[in-house]
This record gives C-alpha cells, sequence and structure tokens, in this order.
C-alpha cells in the first residue's frame, strides 16, 4: 500500500519530538531496521520490519503544557527538546487529532473562565499540565487536568462547558500535582466527571486505563506486537508463565488463554489494582497479580523449587538490572519473549542472558512510533539443556 506522504510539520526543528520528519515512511523503516541489524548483529538476523499502513495520528497518550503569554493570550504546546521552553503547537502529526481540538478548546476555556496557568519559576498559578488518553476501538476520552491545587474555581461549569463542545469527552480527572518536580503527575486523583478511567480494546480483551496506568500509546502496533510475541513463546496450553513488569496485565492476559497459569509481578500498586479489575472484567481465571520487585520475586520461587515455563519480560528504557537479571538465569525458563523499546540496552541485556545458558531464536523489530528515531524489538530466546 502507497503511503500519501503529508507535508512537513513546521515544529519539527523546535520541537525535536519527530527525528524523522520530511524522511519517506518507508526510508524511515530502512533506517530502523539498519540500526536494530547493527546493535543485534551478535545474536542473529532480524526479520523485516513490521510498519504501519497509515503511520499518522497513532498516538492514543498526548500530554501539552500551558503558558501566560506577555500578549495576555495562553500558549499551548511542548517542552522544546532538553529545554523548558515552550514551543505553541496547534497540531501533531503523530497524536490523536481528537485529543489535540480538546487540547486547544481547554486553552480557551481557561482564558474565559479567568484560570490561572502555572509558573514553574514563581510557583504561582493553578494549570500545569493536561494529559489526555483515549481508547482507539471504545472511543472512550480521559481528560486529566494536571494542577497545582485541589481547588479549581467553578469547574463543574467548567467540565460542562468543555462536554459541550466534546461529547466524546467520557471522564474529567483533576490530578493534584503541588510539588516542584519536571514529573507531568501528582499522586492525587480527583474524579469530576464520569468513571476516573476509560475502557480499551485490545486482541479480544477490555483494558482499564487510569491517568497513572501504563498502556503502549500505538494501540495498531501493540495488537500486532503482543500477538507476535504470544506465537514466539510458542504456548500450548500446558506451561506456566510467568509476565515481568506486567502493568495493567496486557501481555499475561492475552497468553493466558494459550497456557496453563500466568503470574503478573508489578511494583506499581495502581497497576496491580487495575490487573486485577481488567482479569475479572474479562473473566480470565488463570491468572494472578502480584505487588512486588519481579527480580525478587523470582529468586523467591527458585529458592522454593518452583519452575516456570516462559517469562515474558518488557522493561523500561534503561533496560533490566544485572540483578533482575540474575533472577531470571537463576529461575531458568525454557523460554525468554525479551519485549524492548531501546535495542542498545537489549544488547547488553541478551550478552548477559546468552552467557547464562540462553541463545536467541528470533529478531523481530516493530515501528512502534513512526517519524520518531525510537524502534520497539521482540526477541525470543530459549535456554539450552546442555
Amino acid at each position: 500500500m502507497k503511503i500519501e506522504e503529508k507535508a512537513k510539520c513546521p515544529y519539527e526543528k523546535k520541537c525535536g519530538g519527530c527525528k524523522y520528519q520530511g524522511i519517506p515512511y518507508e526510508k524511515q523503516l530502512k533506517e530502523k531496521e539498519k540500526k536494530v541489524r547493527k546493535l543485534l548483529k551478535d545474536f542473529g538476523k532480524p526479520e523485516p520490519i513490521m510498519g504501519m499502513d497509515d503511520p499518522y495520528y497513532y498516538r492514543n497518550k498526548v500530554h501539552a503544557t500551558y503558558k501566560h503569554m506577555r500578549t495576555g493570550d495562553i500558549a499551548v504546546g511542548r517542552y522544546e527538546e532538553g529545554s523548558h521552553r515552550l514551543v505553541p503547537i496547534d497540531v501533531c502529526q503523530i497524536e490523536n487529532q481528537k485529543a489535540d481540538e480538546v487540547i486547544q478548546t481547554i486553552r480557551k476555556l481557561a482564558k474565559s473562565f479567568k484560570i490561572k496557568i502555572y509558573n514553574e519559576d514563581s510557583g504561582y498559578g493553578l494549570l500545569r499540565h493536561v494529559l489526555i488518553r483515549t481508547g482507539r476501538k471504545t472511543g472512550e476520552m480521559l481528560v486529566v487536568l494536571v494542577t497545582a491545587s485541589p481547588v479549581f474555581p467553578s469547574k463543574n461549569n467548567f467540565v460542562k462547558a468543555l462536554r459541550k463542545e466534546h461529547p466524546e469527552v467520557t471522564s474529567v480527572v483533576l490530578n493534584i500535582n503541588d510539588k516542584k518536580t519536571s514529573m507531568i503527575l501528582g499522586e492525587r486523583n480527583i474524579v469530576l466527571y464520569g468513571k476516573g478511567y476509560i475502557q480499551d480494546e485490545l486482541c479480544g480483551y477490555t483494558f482499564r486505563i487510569s491517568p497513572h496506568s501504563f498502556y503502549q500509546i500505538n494501540p495498531v502496533q501493540t495488537e500486532r506486537l503482543y500477538k507476535k510475541a504470544i506465537r514466539l513463546a510458542d504456548l500450548k496450553g500446558k506451561e506456566r508463565v510467568l509476565d515481568a513488569y506486567c502493568g495493567i496485565g496486557t501481555i499475561g492476559m492475552i497468553a493466558s488463554k494459550h497456557a496453563k497459569e500466568v503470574i503478573g509481578v508489578e511494583l506499581n500498586r495502581e497497576a496491580v489494582k487495575d490487573a486485577i479489575g481488567n482479569a475479572k472484567g474479562n473473566g480470565v481465571k488463570n491468572i494472578r497479580f502480584y505487588q512486588a520487585d519481579a527480580g525478587e520475586f523470582m529468586v523467591a520461587m527458585a529458592e522454593r523449587g518452583e519452575s516456570m515455563d516462559v517469562v515474558f519480560m518488557d522493561p523500561p528504557r534503561a533496560g533490566s538490572a544485572e540483578a533482575f537479571l540474575q533472577s531470571v538465569a537463576r529461575l531458568a525458563p525454557k523460554k525468554i519473549v525479551y519485549i524492548s523499546c531501546n535495542p542498545e540496552t537489549m544488547a547488553r541485556d541478551l550478552k548477559y542472558l546468552t552467557k547464562k545458558k540462553y541463545e536467541v531464536s528470533k529478531i523481530c523489530p516493530v515501528d512502534m512510533f513512526p517519524f520518531t528515531e525510537h524502534v520497539e524489538c521482540i526477541v525470543s530466546m530459549v535456554r539450552k539443556e546442555k
């Protein structure tokens, strides 16, 4: 399918989010394939990269920052890469278009409701950020207003005005971040409208997504990524499976219908709560979730003489700590399916695991982030018996 290329984004130089702006999509995919080949050449030849049919407007999670201008107007956009200078942006080629419209509406409403925009230097003001999450299959939309205080003047009228313009908004949450920090979200949430979360469907399962939930930002490619990961695990219905870094339980739940038993381990308490709710909501009976450090959990399992057939691991960009990899080697599953958003740290981790009786059987790059230089990768590993 021939992809119709859009005009180059006018903000690309200042925003810095899309390093591959102005490069035809086919060429972007070739560059990413080359990067994976170079980094993982010691472990085998990667399969051709899984690209998108339509690489635009894929992000289901959109974050915006607001700022008072000297003119008295309010600007909205993203921080310039590596700085705290705001780049005013109206629309973005990789973000959900409805979410971008809602962000602009909140800018107008903030002005008409005389909502003070938070100033990072003085610590004065109320509205810090807006975070929007959308469900691709369900169409539900969660708007998170990040404020420096729980006191939001005329909040009910503000929500009413927002929903009048955008009836697709199904929930509005006030998130309180009163700390001097570069973190976007604070710990406390106050539901102003709706359930305080949205739901989305992925690989036939429904998942609950709250403000803090980790959920992949490209739902089209996530389905393809997870289906491929499950295929690489080659489950026959008799296996015990461990989903380390399980988040809200996505991979583990999708694997559950192909396995005998699944255990999900996650450090984040809120994510575990969502994961348990997701399992109940989908009627999945052969999965259990634990709030714990995955490495320590695996060591404890090994000490009890328990075994696992397959371990799924999907660590953050920094990759896995050596202590975690030691724990995996100690538990000694027959297969490891490693999903990574950073092939550089993945190469480092694979080097360690291949010294611990594992060999790489498949390398599958997936383009989760078109127009950016990031590339996702799935690697399946098998334990050598001798």
